[in-house]
């Protein structure tokens, strides 16, 4: 099993896809690392030498943000819209979609599961 950027890759997976767990990477990225260093990218990760696994770690380290640096990035950026109070950054602080989706009946990932409603009480 590879390790990569403290990520274990998984074994059964191709290096194209195998990349991809690592946060910051996506295929495209993924196939540009590959094709760089001269890899086949239907290579299967358990199947990668120490060398090869040396390339690529060393091709991601250069090109950089990825993992921890990403993810704070992506926070400061989101924590930098809220500061300023535009649009985008008070749906952040509410917890609702940002990029223009409908709420009225979808966006359950944002909101979290719906409220249950509280029976009536008798009045006597």
């Amino acid at each position: 099993m590879a390790r990569i950027a403290g990520i274990d890759l998984p074994a059964k997976k191709s290096v194209e896809i195998g990349l991809t767990y690592i946060y910051g990477i996506g295929r495209t990225r993924s196939n540009a690392i590959v094709k760089a260093v001269g890899v086949d990218k239907e290579k299967k990760v358990k199947d990668l030498t120490e060398d090869e696994v040396m390339l690529i770690q060393r091709k991601i380290q250069e090109e950089g943000d990825i993992e921890g640096e990403r993810r704070k990035q992506v926070r400061n950026d989101i924590s930098r819209l809220i500061e300023i109070s535009c649009y985008r950054g008070l749906r952040h602080k509410k917890g609702l979609p940002a990029r223009g989706q409908r709420t009225h009946t979808n966006a359950r990932t944002r909101k979290g599961p719906r409220m249950k409603l509280r029976p009536k009480r008798k009045t006597e």
